[in-house]
Order: structure tokens, then C-alpha cells, then sequence
């Protein structure tokens, strides 16, 4: 071997040196060795690898959801801007170069409502501004009205009736106090390995745990997601209230014989009550939660008084009444405000509060509408898979977790296969529901009218299955297309009737939703379809990186899946990790673009994309529950 000068050995170090370099440089990770979340890699032509590369890499999906939320804003059904929502996102499906992007039109749904101006506050003996919101369908007034503070917690008519002649003009503080205690289990949280574990071994007859004597913990609701009902006694009284599917109570009672809210509203306007403010039946901090105004009059159904809950099925509908709602105008207070007003008043002082309402009713038309595009597909074109997540909102945030970012998710799912030109087999249609909120209607008046649905029973009682969970109102069929949906399965069998197909019934494959928030998806709710559990598996494991791997056969309700479940078609939602949904976000104020979870939304994107692309390159249709047969007698 030649020696080398000192000059020579110097080139030959640097020659080497650079060469690691290039190779460190060039060198990829181990086959065996996980990727850091959000990473994101290209092999060749695999769909999976582009889909992820695009949906990571250069995701729209945070852009849409802030022109969804913060731009447009709340969106309640049959309202302004959920019209709006409905023309840009066709717009943006156009763009997109989506074929058939249409407004669908189901219903009649009633009446529209928006809020034009709201404020509160009390003006004497002190000022003080009050963290509050009106009721959606609420009456308002033409101008401020002011007058004084009375608190009434009344549990029987006789207690209410005390109260005669004292209401005129009055601003009513109606409901108890509501303890509030400090949070020592956190707000946001996201599913541990045994949360997951507790889900994969979970089936549709998972018993239920015991009934809870206190507030339900984040750690509480995590058990829950398995789709066990929890009974559990609020503290506000004793009368137990149910929690299933992960969803809150919506309305705890105020006493063992809590009042009808429709009952004390009709007392009010006999009165001249002139308004009833509600404390939130949930929520601290400034976070509070409300829904829909009831309307006065002898409900079917006693809910407790509140504001963090919906209007039951069977009780009457502000928006699809023809009558003006009439009575107090309704609005939800903050916990802390509502019990500092009402400590104010039991130490004897008299309280003034000035209100200032102004809403517009929106009666030109009645009809409400879903947002529908496709990708169009090539050889099995005829056939559909289905993404949809609901549009609609209700009206004291903007909408982002429920359900804005599941719109944003489905959206970039589209946009993702359509931008990569990918040529999917079967058709992929993505919709986008309205109506949801007041009880799955747009999806149920869609299926109905393209799929199938169970007409009323002719004879006995017409009973259906609760296709909501606590929290959400469900909907009796009413026919081919009618606002009330499709899809609800009677359960006497005596009068079952038989499952009326649509043509288009045999050419659904799957309908995929996304409906929990803006938490990561974790896997699949089944429905009790364990023939899809080997296809999900394999659908599923190029995102074990992102802790996407769960399946369960639990059912979870509340969500537009239910629509084609109840009608025997493939309908799935994914599961999420809860973040603040329920303690923060769900139905409240803070439902808002800064609660929303970018790095989580973008891999929901990849992961709906991916499944929406598996399920239409398929040779067979995903497989389907096997059909309930007749009963025998």
C-alpha cells in the first residue's frame, strides 16, 4: 500500500466524510420503526401513501372550517346562514371540479330564526354586564325591556301558583342553584390504551354500570363511549336522569316532581312575565349551554327546567308551529351569575335587569336543504359510497366541533381523491346534512327518499326505537320525504311493517360519518356488523402511527350513521378522542374555531379518504347485517 502525504490523507478524510453525510442524508428509517405522528411519506403510486402525503402535507381542511365557522357562523337549521353554508360549500365542491354538487331540498321543516341584537345585564342597584344567551325560536321585543328580578323554583303548580299576580313585567330567575365545585379531572382528554381496550371488547350487550350519585367525571364519560347507559342522580334533586352513548344528561331535574318548562311558560304568560332566564344545566367558567326555546302550552313530556338540553320528540316544535311561540322570551344564564343573582335576591335586595331581544322569524319558505356532490366512478359507477357529516348548528358558538369540523373532515376527503386524481370504481358521494340538531332530518328525509324507509303501522301502537342518545331528540317516520324522516324501525312486533326499498338500496355500499368533534380518530364504532371487522382492520393499518386501530362492535348514537343502520344499510361513525366535546364544546359558547385540533382534523381527513377510497375500489360491496326476519307467532 502507497503512503499518503499529509495533504493526500486530507482529501481522502474529506472524500469520506461528505459521502456519510450524502448517505445520512439519503438513508431511510427502518421498515420496523414507527413514524412520528403527522409524518408523511410517498411510495410510488400506493393511493394510501398520496392520500396521506396530500392530507398532511397540504390539507384546506383548517382554511374551509374557519370560512365554515368564523365567516359564516352559526348555522341553525332553517336560519340565513345555514343557506348560505349550503350555496358555498356547493361552490367549493364545484371548484373542487365535484360533479353534481346540488342543494337537495327535503321537508317542510317550518320556520326559520336568527338573532339580530342581545344584550343583558342588570342596571340596579349595580351594574352588572351577564355572560348570556337567548333560546333558538325565542320571541324577542321590538325594543329593551327592563324590569324587576324575581326568583321562582317551583317542583308542583300549587308552589307556582304562589306566585300569582307577582310576575307582571318581571324578569324571572326560574330553577334552582346549581352547585358548582372546583375541576380537579381535566377538561380535555384523549383515550388511554385501556379506554381503547374497554371499547375493543365491548359488544351491543355490554350491561350498564351503576347509577352515579355525583357529576359524571371526563374519566366517567370515557367508559361511556362503549354506548353504556348511565343512570345517575343529579345534584340538583333526586329524580335519576339517563346519560347513554357517551352523551350528557341533558336536563337535570329541579325536584321529584319537577314541572313541565311548557307548563311554567304558560303560567308566565298569563302572568306578563316579560322574560324567564334559565341557568345552564352544564358548564362553568363563562361556558354555558342552550338549545331551543320550548313553547308554552300542556306538554306530553315533563322535561326539567334548563337550558343545556333539546326539545323532546313528542313535545311541541317552536319552529314547526304555525302560531307565533308567544309567551316570556327564554334565555340561558351563566351557572355562577344565575346563583349569584339568586343569593342577591334572598338577601333581600331588589334587582332590575334590562334585556334587549331583537329576533327575525324566516317563514318564506319551509323547506330545508342538504349539500350533495360525487366523484363520479368508472366501471362500478352505478354503486355509492357515502361520506356525510351535519351542517347545521346550534346558535351560540360557530359551530366548529359540532359538527363544523366533520363537515371540514368529509370536505378535505374529496378534495384529497379528486386533487390526486384518483379514479375510484364506485361512485363516492359526500353530504353534507342539515336538520340534524332538531333530529337527524336532513339524513332521514335523504334516505327515505333515495333508499328506503319503514312506513307508519296502520294498527296498534306506534312505537319506535330511541335513535338518539341523551341530548338528542329523535323522530317518528312520517313517510316518503316528509321532515319528521325515514328510517326509524318500528319495534311492536304485531305491527311491524315491511321495509319499503327504493331503487337505489342495492347500490349502496357504505355511508361513513364524522360526528364527535374535533378529537383524532381512534377507529370504528361497528354497529354490530362484525362481518366488516376484517376490511376495517386492513383499512386501518397504515394509520397505527396515528392511533388509529381500534374496532368495537358497540353501537354509539346521535349521529347520521343511525339514518342507514335503521334501514338495515351500512352505516358507520368513527370513533374520536373526546377532547372538550362534552365539558366544553358540545351545544355551548365555546363551540369555536380555537377549540378545534389541526393536526387531529387533518389526519380525520386522510383517514375518511382512505376508507372512502378502499370501500369504492372493492370488487363486492361492504357486507351488511344480516337482515331481521319477520317475527314467528
Amino acid at each position: 500500500m502507497t503512503r499518503l502525504n499529509a495533504k493526500s490523507r486530507w482529501v481522502v478524510v474529506a472524500m469520506i466524510t461528505c459521502f456519510g453525510w450524502a448517505s445520512a442524508r439519503g438513508q431511510t428509517r427502518p421498515s420496523d420503526e414507527p413514524l412520528p405522528r403527522g409524518a408523511a411519506t410517498t411510495r410510488g403510486d400506493d393511493p394510501v401513501s398520496r392520500i396521506r402525503d396530500e392530507g398532511l402535507n397540504r390539507s384546506q381542511a383548517m382554511e374551509t372550517l374557519s370560512y365554515l365557522s368564523d365567516v359564516i357562523g352559526p348555522r341553525l337549521t332553517g336560519s340565513p346562514n345555514l343557506r348560505r353554508a349550503n350555496e358555498w360549500t356547493r361552490e367549493r365542491f364545484e371548484s373542487w371540479g365535484l360533479s353534481n354538487a346540488h342543494l337537495e331540498a327535503w321537508g317542510p321543516f317550518g320556520r326559520g330564526w336568527s338573532l339580530r341584537r342581545f344584550s343583558a345585564q342588570v342596571i340596579s342597584p349595580q351594574d352588572i354586564p351577564l355572560i348570556a344567551f337567548p333560546k333558538a325560536w325565542t320571541p324577542g321585543f321590538e325594543r329593551p325591556v327592563s324590569g324587576e328580578v324575581v326568583h321562582v323554583d317551583a317542583a308542583t303548580m300549587a308552589e307556582l301558583g304562589k306566585y300569582h299576580g307577582k310576575l307582571r313585567g318581571a324578569v324571572v330567575l326560574f330553577g334552582a342553584v346549581r352547585e358548582v365545585q372546583a375541576r380537579f379531572d381535566p377538561l380535555a382528554v384523549r383515550l388511554g390504551d385501556t379506554d381503547l381496550l374497554r371499547l375493543a371488547n365491548s359488544d351491543v350487550s355490554t350491561p350498564a354500570p351503576p347509577g352515579l350519585a355525583r357529576t359524571i367525571t371526563p374519566s366517567e364519560r370515557l367508559a361511556m363511549l362503549a354506548g353504556n347507559p348511565v343512570a345517575r342522580l343529579s345534584r340538583a334533586g333526586t329524580r335519576p336522569a339517563t346519560v347513554a352513548a357517551g352523551r350528557p344528561a341533558s336536563r337535570p331535574s329541579t325536584g321529584p316532581a319537577a314541572l313541565p318548562i311548557s307548563r311554567v311558560l304558560s303560567f308566565m304568560a298569563e302572568e306578563g312575565a316579560a322574560v324567564v332566564v334559565t341557568p345552564s344545566t352544564q358548564g362553568d367558567g363563562g361556558t354555558f349551554f342552550v338549545t331551543s326555546a320550548s313553547v308554552p302550552g300542556d306538554s306530553p313530556t315533563p322535561p326539567a327546567p334548563g337550558g343545556g338540553g333539546v326539545v323532546p320528540s313528542n313535545f311541541p316544535r317552536p319552529w314547526a308551529t304555525t302560531q307565533p311561540i308567544g309567551g316570556p322570551a327564554q334565555v340561558v344564564l351563566a351557572t355562577e351569575q344565575f346563583n349569584r343573582l339568586v343569593r342577591m335576591i334572598r338577601a333581600e335586595e331588589r334587582l332590575t335587569m334590562e334585556v334587549d331581544l331583537r329576533v327575525a322569524l324566516h317563514e318564506e319558505s319551509p323547506m330545508a336543504y342538504n349539500t350533495v356532490a360525487e366523484i363520479r366512478g368508472t366501471d362500478l359507477a352505478d354503486e355509492v359510497v357515502m361520506l356525510g357529516a351535519h351542517m347545521d348548528c346550534w346558535h351560540s358558538g360557530t359551530g366548529a366541533t359540532d359538527n363544523g369540523a366533520g363537515c371540514a373532515a368529509v370536505m378535505e376527503a374529496v378534495r384529497i381523491i379528486k386533487a390526486l386524481g384518483l379514479e375510484p370504481r364506485r361512485t363516492i358521494r359526500v353530504a353534507l346534512w342539515t336538520g340534524e340538531e332538531q333530529g337527524l332530518l336532513g339524513s332521514k328525509a335523504y334516505v327515505g327518499k333515495h333508499f328506503g324507509y319503514y312506513p307508519e303501522p296502520t294498527t296498534g301502537p306506534s312505537r319506535r326505537p330511541t335513535t338518539r342518545a341523551a341530548g338528542k331528540s329523535s323522530r317518528a317516520t312520517r313517510g316518503p320525504g316528509g321532515a319528521r324522516g325515514q328510517g326509524a324501525r318500528p319495534t311492536t312486533a304485531a305491527t311491524r311493517p315491511a321495509l319499503v326499498k327504493r331503487e337505489e338500496y342495492e347500490k349502496l355500499s357504505v355511508y361513513f360519518n364524522l360526528d364527535n368533534g374535533t378529537g383524532r380518530v381512534r377507529g370504528v364504532y361497528l354497529q354490530g356488523n362484525e362481518a366488516v371487522r376484517p376490511l376495517f382492520r386492513k383499512w386501518l393499518a397504515p394509520f397505527a402511527d396515528l392511533g388509529a386501530s381500534t374496532l368495537t362492535l358497540a353501537n354509539t348514537g346521535g349521529t347520521d350513521h343511525l339514518s342507514f343502520d335503521a334501514i338495515g344499510l351500512p352505516g358507520f361513525q368513527f370513533i374520536q378522542d373526546p377532547v372538550e366535546y362534552w365539558t366544553r364544546t358540545h351545544h355551548s359558547n365555546e363551540d369555536v374555531f380555537d377549540r378545534i385540533q389541526a393536526d387531529d382534523l387533518k389526519e380525520a381527513a386522510v383517514i375518511l379518504a382512505t376508507f372512502a377510497y378502499d370501500a369504492a375500489m372493492m370488487d363486492a360491496k361492504v357486507p351488511r347485517k344480516p337482515e331481521r326476519q319477520p317475527p314467528t307467532n
